[in-house]
């Protein structure tokens, strides 16, 4: 304790890591947002499922934006920007700005129909509907 009150660098790096594990938390609480950060069941298993899920969620999310990150800074390459890392280094991949958690819905498409949907199956139903036959 007395090494930490006294290394200042020591603090710097303590107090950098809790700050990066405070966002992972905050964006696990964001992705999670339909329960209010609780667990809502009172089995062990359950519990372990949902904590598992949401890791797993944020860190999809994660992965999708740094993807998304790499891509801007290859445009931004491409254009002729040098790129510091160090300036690189202060993007976080907890971004939610971009992300719609409730879905688009637009109802003026409702009537449109895809120009690559086909509703053509080539399968045969006949044999389901000789099996629900009644037997005379």
């Amino acid at each position: 304790m007395l090494r930490y009150l006294s290394d200042a660098p020591l603090r710097g790096r303590a107090t950098a890591a809790t700050n990066k594990v405070e966002a992972f938390n905050g964006f696990s609480d964001w992705v999670r947002f339909g329960q209010r950060g609780t667990v809502a069941a009172n089995d062990p298993v359950e519990q372990e499922k949902d904590v598992k899920f949401t890791s797993l969620l944020a860190n999809l999310l994660i992965f999708h934006n740094t993807l998304d990150i790499a891509d801007v800074v290859r445009q931004l390459q491409a254009e002729g920007w040098v790129i510091d890392p160090l300036d690189l280094a202060q993007i976080s991949p907890y971004l939610t700005e971009q992300v719609n958690r409730f879905g688009v819905y637009s109802t003026h498409e409702i009537g449109v129909t895809p120009e690559d949907y086909d509703t053509h199956l080539d399968v045969g139903f006949s044999v389901l509907e000789d099996e629900q036959a009644p037997a005379a």
